[in-house]
């Protein structure tokens, strides 16, 4: 089969959307962007790669699976057991580089004790893996380094599973780690991993039928071994200049976002994208062709990085800012629009005693309405609006946004997709289907 994909290399998360030959859209990836520019890009088109062989799975099911819900169900089950066994086989990765950085000759005040602590932190996370996938524990990130990052930040903090190494060491050691595994191409494939999920899936389910599971097996092989044609691929995002594509390959994010939002929303009139580095504020006409714009790349503030570094000063994941907001009783005012500024006014902030729930969401607040001082610039606000990039699911900003647009135009559709982080990958894939010609490689 024909595919053209559209990868959107941002400064925070690279995201690939993968299209059929007939528009459709068959599957998405993402992966968070590391100094390894081309390892990111090739993790994210992988992962599309393969939500692209799960949907065939499940057309090779078709007939075998249970109508409705209770078929979605057994797919997702295959495919966080799937998840399960990527998730593993990093961690054997991780386990191998926290042996060779943990050596003695580089980590000399500990001796050999701090290799054998690494190992056995990583030991401890994977015997806990499984419980940590099952079907009702939450995730708070799709991310590796997240995931194990933040167990791994517990179980150094508890002196009974760091001993005499100390907090720094472990973390250190960790640190070192994570940076040599994310910056190499591991195998997370459909081919490698597929098999194990579905054994894994099976032994899980206990008293399965002979027979569908073994439709299961053969649905698991026919997606892996179905082959998938790069047809055309075209690249956007803060980093497109680094992608490894032709010149002829490469399109500007505000034409990208332009055109994807437009594909998910075809009334949208105006876009405005809040991305980890940049915001962009852009209309467009009933065809999805830009017509003006305005871009906010020279500060922080007003970004995703705005609210990393926010998180960062309050010692939270970046995830929990938006509940956290969402849990005020009041919004304080922040004054400053300056990102490093901001974080010592929520310092001050917070030593006068105001609760951080009320302060967060006065940070949400500044972060709006410094993007509706773009969209003002850009033309205003018209019907349909649409809201894309990764700040679109932080539902604090949302709700800000909503009761901002609202306050200056009046009652105006907001549209967000649940696939809003995908937008610009969208368009470039959109672009990479116009100006297919010949098969570029083989995924």
């Amino acid at each position: 089969m024909r595919v053209v994909i559209g990868v959107d290399l941002g400064s925070t998360t690279t995201k690939a959307v993968v299209l059929g030959e007939d528009g459709r859209m068959l599957g998405r990836g993402i992966t968070n962007t590391r100094s390894n520019y081309d390892v990111a890009c090739a993790l994210a088109k992988g992962e599309a790669v393969v939500a692209t062989r799960f949907a065939l799975f499940r057309e090779e099911l078709r007939g075998r699976l249970p109508d409705g819900p209770a078929g979605d169900a057994i797919v997702r089950e295959v495919e966080r057991c799937f998840r399960l066994e990527q998730y593993l086989g990093q961690l054997a990765e991780l386990r191998e580089e926290l042996r060779t950085v943990a050596e003695p000759a580089t980590w000399h005040r500990f001796g050999p004790e701090l290799g054998a602590r690494a190992v056995a932190l990583a030991d401890r996370i994977g015997r806990e893996a499984p419980a940590a996938f099952a079907s009702d524990a939450p995730r708070g990130s799709e991310f590796f380094r997240d995931l194990v990052g933040a167990r791994w930040r517990v179980l150094a903090e508890d002196p009974a599973t760091r001993g005499s190494v100390g907090f720094d060491g472990l973390m250190s050691c960790f640190d070192k780690a994570i940076v040599r595994v994310e910056n190499r191409a591991l195998d997370l494939s459909f081919a490698r991993h597929a098999r194990p999920a579905v054994e894994r899936y099976i032994r899980e389910s206990g008293g399965i039928e002979r027979d569908f599971a073994h439709a299961l097996g053969n649905a698991a092989a026919v997606a892996a071994a179905t082959q998938i044609v790069e047809w055309n691929v075209v690249g956007t995002g803060y980093g497109r200049s680094k992608l490894p594509f032709r010149k002829e390959q490469i399109r500007s994010e505000i034409l990208c976002h332009g055109l994807g939002a437009h594909r998910f929303f075809p009334g949208t009139r105006t876009v405005l994208d809040i991305g980890g580095q940049d915001t962009k504020a852009i209309q467009v006409d009933e065809r999805g062709i830009v017509t003006s714009f305005q871009m906010n790349d020279r500060c922080a503030a007003g970004c995703g990085r705005y609210l990393g570094y926010i998180a960062d000063e309050m010692n939270v994941a970046v995830q929990e800012l938006g509940p956290m907001a969402q849990r005020a009783t009041r919004s304080v005012r922040i004054n400053s629009t300056c990102t490093v500024f901001a974080g010592a006014e929520l310092r001050d902030r917070l030593a006068l005693g105001q609760k951080r729930e009320d302060v967060v969401a006065g940070l949400h607040r500044a972060i709006v309405l410094r993007a509706m001082s773009l969209l003002a610039r850009s033309g205003g606000v018209r019907d349909e609006f649409t809201f894309t990039g990764g700040v679109a699911r932080n539902a604090a900003a949302v709700a800000a946004l909503h009761q901002l647009v609202r306050e200056n135009y009046g009652e105006v559709t907001l549209n967000i997709s649940p696939d809003s982080i995908y937008t610009g990958a969208y368009g470039a894939a959109l672009f990479a289907l116009r100006g297919a010609e010949v098969p570029a490689a083989v995924a």
